[in-house]
């Protein structure tokens, strides 16, 4: 997708308010990695939780804390998200703005190593699983969302083409062998039905059962 492109679709359908653009720039102003969710991303991971009626969330990255807060605008008064950070600066970040957001009361951020933190969540079903942290670790996250998903969750995935240097060959490192892995994962294993879609940096949708 061109820059062109992708900017006409975050203008036209997913327009940040003030509380996302006031994010987006004290996370560049304070150091935050600047690798959130674009805002079609945003839109886009709204549309999948409303189609499901999604109530309950797992998100494996907090970062900032902005697409967690897209999510819970599309989730509804019921609506709770379970978002995990290893960095307790980001995830203090995080509760900052999502309480600015008025939506403290929907967003848990819980601090710590994220599969250390999923194996604690043995025997909870999510409706739909974010996985958006550290990549060399995907194929095993994908496990950990299979585990916790109800029959027809939805595992989602971000920067699942990263940068287009994915499919290239004369690219290699631990996190774009982790992100191939799990991309074939989820193009063969018969628990899940998936696709990369070209948004963003790639975003990796299937569905369980």
């Amino acid at each position: 997708m061109t820059d062109r492109i992708a900017e006409y679709i975050a203008e036209l359908f997913a327009p940040e308010d003030d509380v996302l653009r006031a994010l987006r720039e004290e996370a560049d102003r304070s150091g935050l990695p600047p690798i959130s969710v674009p805002p079609e991303t945003g839109r886009l991971l709204q549309m999948l939780l409303r189609a499901i009626g999604a109530r309950r969330v797992l998100e494996v990255g907090t970062l900032g804390g902005y697409s967690a807060i897209w999510m819970a605008r599309a989730m509804g008064a019921e609506g709770r998200i379970l978002s995990l950070e290893i960095n307790p600066e980001h995830a203090a970040f995080a509760r900052r703005h999502i309480a600015r957001a008025g939506l403290a009361h929907a967003i848990e951020v819980r601090e710590g190593a994220a599969l250390q933190l999923l194996a604690g969540l043995v025997g909870e079903r999510f409706d739909a699983v974010f996985l958006d942290a550290d990549k060399a670790p995907l194929p095993t996250y994908f496990e950990w969302a299979l585990r916790l998903l109800r029959p027809g969750g939805l595992m989602i995935a971000d920067n699942t083409l990263r940068s287009g240097r994915v499919p290239d060959p004369a690219f290699d490192d631990p996190e774009l062998r982790g992100i191939r892995t799990f991309n074939r994962k989820l193009a063969t294993d018969p628990r899940v039905t998936g696709i990369v879609l070209p948004i963003g940096d790639g975003v990796a949708v299937g569905v369980v059962g």
